[in-house]
């Protein structure tokens, strides 16, 4: 017990001091995560990079433990290519999210990585081999074993991402995982993976010492993704020493929070007609602050009650028989169903809503397709602003506008082009979205800016969505084009630093 503790505290300490400094440099360099999308809750700039701290911190008394001769550390080398897994596999999981974090990475690198390190992980023995549950004999999984690991880690990384919507959120989630987890690897003689969780939960709670809300600092998604990739090995390996009846069932409960928000976002996207991978501000933690008029540190504190429940359910599974397991399962069944009607996700008076707006998501999607292919098809700003044009009348707007910065000259002077499309389209008071381009050099290319009088009370996330794929196909197209003159007698807006 004593390593264990020592492990915690270390990743504690270490945690909570890199974490600082990682804030204290990202102020310094500009790294903050901007509040200039709807479904963000923070109001102002937050430093991110926060996950660093958390990786580093983990990994600490785990090397530690390499190189010092004790019992423990020999446990350690007899596992060696287990260890060297975790840490390698860690290691890629934590580069992509810090290259997600400063370059941002789309849908098909992330998977691409993520499948590659689950992959990896089902060659060196981390497997779901076969799933057990209370009303019946074990289901061996045979070939399915290679599917059911892969999704089983990727879904749980991209989960905890998911999850991390809130300040301290991801970080609580994931410190009652790792506690569960703990328990039950200690339960169990499984040396390796309470040292692992005893790190793990040291580590979030070091960030989270300035991550709770109002957070200081975010982890971002190298935080996120690592988080989830260290809890979906290790459940693996717990479970696999279980001799209860719901063996693998326990880490999906002591995971309960994350997996449900995922499959709830699933299910609503599909339904409503939007992209997978599109954001959005219906998560369960959304929902907590809208629907049941919580605080933001309210709404946190009622999901760490939540994810403590899951936890301890998970631990009575992990001892139950099977009448106790299936009593388990009911319960905590019974409290999800009570929970995402209580958030409006089962109100079968939304049904009409969510056919409407899914038939209109679908036409939008084939909207900004033919605006993408004329956007990436243009040879010049007139061109884009043309392919953009359209735009204005499929999302009933009032004001379109595109605004185009050449770069600084000598004197530090820059200059703007300006299009402008007003229409006929309301008057209502109104409401106004800008979409910023990418930036070159630490400049911003321009802006696509949207004005609506048609008296919505806010922005449409799904209007949103759409101007923010056309604004990455025109920051792609204005960067590849040659960027000309400020044409005699055009708009010029002198921009000056």
């Amino acid at each position: 017990m004593v390593t264990y503790a020592v492990a915690f505290l270390v990743a504690l300490m270490v945690g909570a001091v890199l974490t600082l400094l990682v804030r204290n440099q990202a102020v310094h360099l500009g790294w903050f995560d901007q509040a200039r999308s709807t479904r963000k809750v923070h109001v102002r700039p937050v430093p991110r990079l926060g996950g660093i701290a958390i990786v580093v911190a983990f990994f600490t008394p785990m090397t530690a433990l390499l190189v010092v001769d004790s019992g423990v550390g020999r446990q350690f080398l007899a596992n060696r290519d287990l260890v060297l897994a975790l840490f390698l596999g860690g290691s890629v999981v934590a580069l992509l999210g810090i290259y997600d974090d400063f370059r941002g990475s789309g849908a098909r690198l992330k998977f691409t990585v993520q499948f590659a390190v689950a992959l990896a992980m089902w060659g060196v023995g981390l497997r779901v081999e076969s799933i057990t549950w209370p009303f019946g004999p074990p289901i061996s999984l045979g070939m399915l074993s290679l599917p059911f690991t892969l999704l089983w880690i990727v879904g749980v990384v991209n989960a905890v991402n998911l999850i991390d919507g809130l300040d301290g959120l991801a970080g609580g989630v994931a410190f009652f995982a790792a506690g569960t987890n703990l328990v039950l690897a200690l339960a169990r003689g499984d040396v390796l993976m309470a040292l692992c969780m005893a790190a793990l939960a040291g580590a979030v709670l070091g960030f989270l010492v300035f991550n709770f809300s109002p957070a200081t600092i975010f982890m971002g998604d190298t935080g996120s993704m690592f988080l989830g990739f260290v809890l979906a090995t290790v459940s693996i390996k717990t479970s696999t020493k279980s001799g209860t009846a719901v063996a693998m069932v326990v880490p999906v409960i002591a995971l309960g929070l994350p997996i449900t928000d995922t499959l709830l976002a699933m299910f609503r996207r599909a339904l409503l007609g939007r992209r997978m991978f599109d954001a959005d501000r219906d998560h369960i933690h959304h929902r907590m602050m809208s629907r049941l008029k919580l605080s933001h540190r309210d709404a946190v504190l009622a999901l760490y009650a939540l994810s403590v429940l899951f936890g301890a359910t998970a631990l009575g599974l992990a001892t139950a028989n099977n009448v106790q397991s299936a009593l388990l399962l009911a319960a905590i069944s019974v409290v999800v169903v009570v929970l995402v009607r209580k958030l409006g996700y089962l109100d079968p008076r939304s049904a009409q809503a969510a056919n409407a707006t899914r038939r209109r998501n679908l036409q939008l999607r084939q909207v900004v397709r033919r605006s993408v292919d004329a956007i990436e098809a243009s040879t010049s700003l007139t061109e884009v602003w043309n392919a953009l044009r359209p735009l204005a009348a499929e999302l009933n707007a009032a004001r379109l506008e595109f605004w185009f910065h050449t770069p600084k000259t000598s004197t530090d002077e820059r200059e703007g082009l300006h299009y402008n499309l007003e229409r006929t389209a309301g008057t209502a008071l109104p409401v106004e979205l800008s979409v910023e381009l990418g930036r070159v050099d630490g400049d911003l290319l321009g802006v696509v800016h949207t004005t609506w009088r048609d008296g919505r009370m806010e922005v449409d996330r799904d209007d949103e969505l759409a101007l923010e794929q056309v604004a990455q196909a025109v920051t792609a197209t204005v960067l590849r084009i040659s960027i000309p003159p400020v044409a005699e007698g055009a708009k010029v807006v002198p921009l000056r630093k």
